[in-house]
């Protein structure tokens, strides 16, 4: 509790916190505005209303991936590591708050952000002929489907807090592992488009951490996805328990 409460001191004293967690709900919120008043029912069938009302956390994920990678690295680059730890000896106990404390605030950010970019959607995109008459249902979170995906959002920007968090616990550097991080998200998704052979594809999809995470967001054509909605959030989730051990292992062993 000590390091819970020390951690949160540093959080919110540094004045990028804040900025950081506003960017990613504007960002989240703006880019889920621009394609829901840019797409049309139109221009094919099958669309998805909620997918493409929640397709801002695509964008919101890279400043949650720097607000987490900061809260480690930026301690490394600015010195205060070596008073964290002289303050805190049981380094898994820094860890543990820290990533209490940004997965906190990535949720928190991700409800604000997942709200807004839904009622953007649930506005917009009557408009632009979703509507039932051609097919569509309004949006509601009073719907399986799009609560569902909307819960799963949050957890998906909760999770890539903490995949970047222990990213930034192997690397140190802030630049390098907000790299290192976009990387791995990104990667995948060009690989797979890339790939001419079909099976290839599907796993390269099935094993990325944000192609199989993001497919939670997913209402129609199911049985098409390469991966089951909370199964690909389920792999992500293995991806950031992976990095968190790794990066424990590397704050624990390695001088500060």
């Amino acid at each position: 509790m000590r390091a819970l409460h020390a951690e949160w001191i540093k959080l919110r004293t540094v004045a990028g916190t804040g900025w950081l967690v506003l960017a990613a709900v504007v960002l989240t919120v703006g880019l889920s505005v621009a394609v829901c008043a840019a797409v049309s029912a139109g221009m094919g069938p099958g669309q998805d209303p909620t997918r493409l009302s929640l397709t801002g956390v695509d964008l919101g994920q890279a400043v949650v991936a720097i607000l987490a990678v900061l809260a480690l690295s930026g301690e490394y680059g600015s010195g205060l590591i070596h008073v964290t730890l002289a303050a805190t000896p049981r380094r898994p106990a820094v860890l543990a708050a820290k990533a209490t404390l940004v997965g906190g605030l990535a949720l928190a950010a991700g409800v604000v952000a997942v709200g807004g970019s839904l009622l953007a959607g649930r506005l917009l995109l009557p408009g632009r002929g979703f509507t039932p008459a051609h097919g569509y249902a309004l949006l509601s979170l009073a719907s399986g489907p799009t609560l569902r995906a909307a819960a799963g959002s949050v957890l998906y920007l909760a999770l890539i807090a903490l995949l970047s968090l222990g990213i930034a616990g192997i690397v140190r550097d802030a630049a390098a592992a907000v790299g290192v991080v976009l990387g791995l998200l990104y990667l995948f998704p060009i690989l797979a488009s890339l790939v001419g052979n079909p099976t290839w594809q599907r796993h390269l999809e099935q094993a990325g951490p944000m192609s199989a995470g993001l497919a939670v967001q997913a209402t129609v054509g199911l049985t098409s996805l390469p991966v089951r909605p909370w199964v690909g959030l389920a792999v992500l989730a293995a991806w950031a328990a992976a990095a968190l051990l790794i990066g424990g292992l590397a704050l624990c062993l390695r001088d500060a």
